[in-house]
């Protein structure tokens, strides 16, 4: 389902200046400017600001789709783009409101301030000026289909009902495409790409080209469009699809093929399309839902690329990210938290992937000293809330960076009830001398903090499975000694441990344990 209603785990941005020069390179920005320098002084444009029928074949020349059959097509586009984005400045004539002849000449454009500021702005100025554009692209993706309703699409009479049509009048009864409806599936699908981006740790900066392959150095592995259309369709708790669903995962990725083939000129995605053979066999009845690619891996990459494959861009990063935080979703950066106090800095690192939570602490310690951070962490640790197994984790993961400068800080804890135990590893991990023995009780309550931390942050039954296989079979009478451990996770953890614990014996020792520490627990 969309992604874009939780909160998002950090990204990685490029600085301004890479992301400006990359918008100056995206094929629509380009080809926008380049129309916008040849205006000068001025062309003539019909009454809808379209470049008349011989300034259209100049342009289409301009650009160098002279040969191109589709050439009128992609120059109308960067000029409908450089007319967004104040690239070209349009004057009408006073009575162009009145004409009969849409291709008639009704007024003249020249190039726009905003062209400036693409040849002497600054980055900031040059990437707000490509989000104004992409903004006018995503509100047409998102209306393309209107034309199509009311009849041919490249017949003006057509184009005109679909520019008049009342949006609002439209009920069950009306037209079947509503660009309300797509515009929000459409930022749904942006929304899960970005998560999905966000979640990819294999670089410092995520949206090397798609070309480059997966795993691409500095960049997220493209998304399989049939992973992503089955992410905005199919239900979280649906384990295997059902043959409607399939058809819906079908229609998704089609719709998608659709609009991602329209913004992949922005620069907001790198895109390549889904296999014209595999349209062609949908259209002609063909194709099966069966046939689409799972993400289990058993097609084979070329095979799986046939259905298309997309990512987004460094650029595109910065743009739905921005888009999100307008409609209030939370999307922090990496590098966010440098000076931030450790409390908030343990808050969120819980939620954040192993990568980003590492490089967002090696940013945090690098600002402070080591005795000094590492005294913000312990304090920071301390609690006994249903958060805090998991913030003492990411305190001692954290912690564990810090050189022998910061033991000072770690020896001040060692009396601690809930610090003790972490501060003991750490010392002796790093070989100092005079580390006093933990007793029983101190083992055992940083067994069951470890043990509630791994259960509230990692989802991963098998690797938890192991996890307590391990811990039982190193630890004797282990059940008999924990649940008397008075922490307020103990009952929990055992029974989470019942759960886990391949053996049914042991599982049952877990729960019995499980009750003993819910029933010496003090009843307020």
């Amino acid at each position: 389902m969309a992604a874009d209603s939780r909160d998002m785990p950090p990204v990685r941005l490029l600085p301004d200046a890479e992301l400006a020069r990359l918008a100056l390179t995206a094929p629509l920005l380009d080809h926008a400017a380049r129309l916008a320098r040849w205006t000068a002084p001025r062309v003539g444009v019909n009454a809808t600001a379209e470049l008349v029928e011989d300034e259209l074949a100049r342009a289409t020349v301009e650009l160098g789709f002279g040969d191109d059959p589709e050439g009128a097509a992609h120059t109308a586009e960067a000029w409908a783009f450089a007319v967004d984005t104040g690239l070209v400045e349009v004057e009408l004539d006073e009575d162009a409101t009145r004409a009969e002849d849409l291709d008639a000449p009704a007024g003249t454009a020249s190039p726009g301030k905003a062209l400036g500021l693409l040849d002497g702005g600054d980055p900031r100025e040059v990437i707000e000026v490509w989000r104004t554009g992409l903004e006018s692209v995503l509100t047409e993706t998102a209306s393309a289909g209107l034309a199509d309703l009311f009849g041919d699409a490249g017949d003006p009479d057509a184009a005109g009902a679909a520019d008049g049509a009342d949006e609002d009048a439209w009920d069950e009864d009306g037209p079947e495409w509503d660009p309300r409806e797509e515009a929000a599936f459409l930022e749904g699908a942006l929304g899960n790409l970005y998560l999905l981006t966000a979640l990819e740790e294999t670089g410092p900066a995520q949206g090397a080209s798609v070309e480059a392959g997966a795993g691409g150095a500095g960049g997220a592995k493209p998304v399989p469009l049939p992973v992503l259309a089955a992410s905005m369709v199919v239900p979280d708790d649906m384990d295997v699809p059902t043959d409607a669903v399939l058809e819906e995962v079908s229609e998704a990725m089609m719709r998608l093929d659709d609009h991602f083939r329209l913004l992949a000129p922005t620069g907001l995605v790198d895109y390549q399309p889904v296999d014209d053979a595999l349209i062609a066999e949908e259209a002609a009845g063909e194709a099966s839902d069966e046939e689409l690619p799972e993400a289990s891996g058993e097609l084979a990459a070329d095979e799986v690329s046939r259905y298309g494959m997309v990512r987004l861009t460094p650029l595109g990063v910065l743009g739905v990210r921005e888009r999100l935080l307008e409609r209030g979703v939370p999307a922090p950066v990496v590098g966010d938290l440098t000076d931030a106090s450790a409390d908030r800095l343990l808050d969120a690192l819980v939620s954040y992937p192993q990568a980003a939570a590492y490089e967002e602490g090696g940013r945090w310690l690098e600002r402070r000293e080591p005795v000094d951070a590492a005294r913000e962490l312990l304090a920071a640790a301390r609690g006994d809330g249903l958060d805090a197994p998991a913030r003492r984790l990411i305190g001692q993961q954290t912690l564990g960076r810090l050189g022998p400068e910061a033991e000072p800080a770690l020896r001040e804890v060692l009396d601690d009830r809930e610090l003790g135990g972490l501060a003991r590893v750490w010392l002796v991990e790093r070989g100092a001398a005079d580390v006093p023995a933990p007793d029983e009780a101190m083992v055992f309550w940083l067994t069951v903090d470890t043990l509630a931390a791994q259960l509230a942050m990692d989802d991963d039954p098998e690797l938890l499975g192991e996890l307590v296989r391990d811990l039982v079979a190193r630890h004797e009478g282990f059940f008999d000694a924990v649940w008397r451990v008075d922490h307020p996770a103990t009952a929990e953890v055992l029974d989470a441990m019942g759960r886990l614990h391949p053996d049914k014996r042991t599982a049952k020792e877990a729960r019995k344990a499980a009750f003993k520490a819910r029933s010496k627990a003090p009843r307020g």
